[in-house]
């Protein structure tokens, strides 16, 4: 099963020798093969390039890892861990795909897409109740 590369062209670049701290906020898809520490907040696509470290706070659309990661991610489409790539934290997202070779280290919380959890009906809530 192969990954799927960002279906848009990449609006920004952070180069293999850029260093950035602080908060990184975005529109499209951005690569960053440099370091970076801090905070990442868009509803679209960030790229960790195969030099790329970053140790921050990810909230994302989709994270698409080939370098190094630390730190927590919520996902709200998709997160992609690549061969020869680590991350090491907590992700929330509702799909995740692992390449062998790749590192992981940590949890994940793997939630439904929001607005569709199923509630349970009266008839099915008190039978859960008598059985607990």
């Amino acid at each position: 099963m192969n990954a799927k590369k960002p279906k848009e062209n990449i609006k920004a670049y952070m180069g293999i020798d850029s260093v950035f701290k602080g908060t990184l906020n975005f529109k499209g898809t951005v690569r960053i093969d440099g370091k970076f520490e801090g905070e990442v907040i868009t509803d679209d696509t960030l790229v960790v390039g195969e030099t790329g470290d970053l140790t921050a706070e990810i909230t994302v659309g989709t994270l698409i890892c080939k370098g190094k990661v630390r730190g927590t991610i919520k996902a709200s489409q998709r997160v992609e861990i690549h061969a020869k790539s680590e991350l090491v934290g907590n992700i929330k997202t509702p799909s995740l795909y692992v390449e062998v070779g790749a590192v992981f280290d940590g949890n994940c919380d793997m939630i439904p897409g929001e607005g569709k959890i199923i509630k349970l009906t009266k008839h099915e809530e008190k039978k859960s109740k008598t059985s607990a």
